[in-house]
């Protein structure tokens, strides 16, 4: 999954790089407009566009029947059932394209969520840091400490919380940049990333896992060493709106409805039946 990431992140960088210093908007209005266009030519390539074609036809000619016999009791019934049975082959038809669409819009989510799910910390701005444990391992008998690098201060002592496996630092951001605590762990360091004083989309990786669902979902870090007897290291940033109108708005409800409206005004460009 390591790789996979690497690759998606990588593709990822060059397509934001023009938008970087553009704010927000371009780089979401952009990847959602390439989007559309790769769910249409996904949509086409692996649907029976003719099938389709032909379901909704008879759904519109069924959907005339009931208004134009209204009167007509059992007519209407029939015409009910006959679309139904139009509608259930027309999803049939449909269910295909939409589970080939499901891994690379899922790469393109989380690669997204790298760079809008979470604020940068402002300077000044406090943050928790919690280390879970690997099963097995004492939170109060292993030695843990943190250290931070210049530009972040640890606030307080670690807090062991034994039954979670968990231990919990308290952090403050001082000054801008990316910058990388260092944890040991019975002997062993291990690292994890924190965002300080960056404007979206900056890339924010608020997880660093060894799980596959995980690593799936918050790619912007190297999986977490077997090593090391920790399963995750997570800081916890602010989530990150999109600025619209005074007030703000989530990436994924933007990003979903602009990859829908680019989608949909397009279909005729590329002859595409949804």
């Amino acid at each position: 999954m390591g790789i996979v990431n690497s690759i998606c992140g990588a593709v990822i960088d060059v397509f934001f790089a023009p938008f970087q210093a553009m704010g927000p908007w371009p780089g979401m209005i952009a990847i959602s407009l390439v989007t559309g266009v790769l769910m249409l030519l996904i949509f086409k390539k692996t649907s029976n566009q003719a099938a389709i074609k032909r379901a909704k036809n008879q759904i519109k000619a069924r959907l005339l029947e009931i208004r134009l016999f209204k009167n007509d009791t059992g007519g209407q019934f029939r015409s009910q059932g006959a679309m139904l049975a139009a509608n259930a082959r027309y999803m049939a038809h449909a269910l295909r394209p939409m589970l080939v669409m499901i891994i690379p819009v899922m790469l393109i989510l989380a690669q997204l969520n790298l760079r809008y799910g979470a604020s940068s910390l402002d300077k000044g701005e406090q943050a928790l840091v919690k280390m879970k444990l690997a099963k097995g391992t004492s939170a109060e008998a292993t030695p843990i400490s943190l250290q931070a690098p210049a530009g972040i201060t640890v606030e307080t002592p670690p807090l062991r919380i034994e039954e979670e496996g968990e231990v919990d630092w308290r952090i403050r951001a001082d000054s801008p940049g990316l910058r990388r605590l260092i944890f040991d762990v019975a002997g062993t360091a291990v690292d994890k990333s924190v965002s300080v004083g960056q404007a979206a989309p900056a890339k924010v990786a608020t997880l660093r896992s060894r799980k596959f669902f995980d690593l799936f979902l918050t790619p912007g870090e190297k999986p977490m060493p077997k090593n090391v007897p920790v399963t995750s290291i997570e800081v916890i940033h602010p989530s990150y709106s999109l600025p619209l109108f005074g007030g703000g708005v989530n990436w994924l409800v933007a990003f979903f409805i602009l990859s829908l409206v680019f989608g949909f005004a397009l279909k005729g460009v590329f002859k595409v039946e949804i």
